[in-house]
Parts: structure tokens; sequence; C-alpha cells
């Protein structure tokens, strides 16, 4: 099964198939041996290739937040018809949403600034776990809607950006 992911900057083709012990990841020449459970104390584990690691994953929509070895990372589900249409028209999306619940650690942007694709927005704390929020996008803030020290619910408007010319 094909799918499309965006990963930071870098668009990713996966295919996934079935094998006997979970799942197969093939990601152009590589095949990694993947499988993700969770245990009777609900901690999530995620093996790679025989490897185990502990895992934390939240999903909104087509978003999936995935803290693995003491990093963050963000995945979006791309389908093949949306990422055509957004590098032919340059579509990016005008608001920040907040992933899972959490507190605002740090704000290093204000109304008006001007900022660039993957540029630190803020830093937000979930689960006792740190994630660092980026730019999706060049543009011009216009709204910050949390200080530091102030907590959000799951999919709640942290910043948003002037609308695309």
């Amino acid at each position: 099964m094909h799918h499309a992911f965006k990963l930071e900057d870098q668009d990713l083709n996966v295919e996934l198939s079935r094998a006997r012990d979970g799942y197969r990841v093939h990601i152009g020449e590589r095949v990694l041996a993947v499988d993700l459970r969770t245990g009777a104390d609900g901690r999530a584990w995620l093996t790679i290739d025989g490897e185990h690691h502990e895992v934390v994953v939240a999903t909104r929509g087509d978003d999936v937040f995935v803290h693995l070895d003491g990093a963050a990372y963000q995945l979006r589900y791309r389908h093949p018809l949306d990422r055509l249409a957004a590098s032919l028209h340059g579509a990016a999306e005008d608001s920040v949403r907040a992933p899972m619940p959490g507190s605002i650690v740090a704000v290093h942007v204000r109304p008006g600034d001007a900022v660039t694709k993957g540029q630190v927005l803020l830093v937000m704390e979930s689960m006792k776990m740190e994630t660092t929020v980026t730019a999706p996008r060049d543009g011009v803030i216009q709204t910050v809607k949390y200080e530091k020290g102030q907590t959000f619910d799951r999919d709640a408007l942290l910043l948003s950006f002037e609308p695309s010319a």
C-alpha cells in the first residue's frame, strides 16, 4: 500500500506491507521491519529491525506526532492529489493548532513578526516532553493566542499567519 508523508521539509513516499511479526516499511530501496505495540502498563514500544524504542504517539487528523529517543517528529499524511495541488499552487496552512493538550514553555514571535519556514515559533510541553513548534511556511504572524505558562487543549489555535496574498 502506497503512502505519502511530509516530515519537516522532506516528502516521503512509503510502501507498507504485512509481515509475519508486524509490517515492513519500504522507503526507496530500503526495507525496515516495524511493529508498534502497547504494553500492559500503557507505554508504547516501536520495534524497528529488531531494536525496541519507547515511543509516544499522538494523532490529529492527518498529523502524527512522535516522540522517539528524545526527539520530536511531526509527520503529515499527504494524499497524492493534495500533494500535487500544493506543489502547483504553493498552498500552506494559515494557522498552527495544538497536537495535544499542554502548556506554553516559550514564545519566540509576536504579531507582525515576519518568519521563515522552519523558524521556531514556540515551545510547548505535554506529557513531560517539550515540543518545538516551527513555521510551516514563510509569512507574517497575525495572532499569538497563548503566553508562557498558559495551558491549552488539544486542537487549540496557538497562532495564525496573515492570509496569503
